[in-house]
């Protein structure tokens, strides 16, 4: 299971790629794994504003239903429209097609208090 280097990562197992002022989230290949088989997910509408580390949607799996939080706070601009009709891109691939949603990020400081690649991959191996 790789852990990309070019991203952040919160302990709830998210995932953050930034481009300028703004940033792409989904879950972890490790979360992915854990949860099975997605088949549906929650997300926000574009427009709202989500807190760093406030829960911004629900995935489920076969296994259970678990929430979604924002390793970052900001506006959402965009949803990913595929997962209502693909959920299993989450799995198939969760850095890449399987992304849940973009927001412009209210406090770039906030991206300090996330895991890098090495962290994260420590965080994983103790579970």
């Amino acid at each position: 299971m790789g852990v990309p280097t070019d991203l952040r990562y919160s302990k709830d197992h998210e995932w953050v790629r930034v481009d300028g002022d703004g940033a792409t989230i989904g879950i972890t290949e490790y979360a992915a794994a854990q949860l099975g088989d997605v088949v549906f997910v929650e997300l926000p509408d574009p427009g709202s504003t989500l807190d760093q580390f406030g829960t911004f949607g629900v995935v489920e799996s076969v296994k259970a239903v678990s929430d979604l939080f924002a390793p970052v706070a900001g506006e959402v601009v965009e949803v990913n429209g595929e997962l209502a009709g693909r959920p299993e891109l989450v799995n198939e691939e969760p850095y890449g097609a399987g992304w849940m949603l973009r927001l412009r990020i209210a406090d770039a400081a906030q991206l300090e208090q996330l895991l890098d690649a090495p962290a994260y991959e420590q965080l994983i191996s103790e579970t």
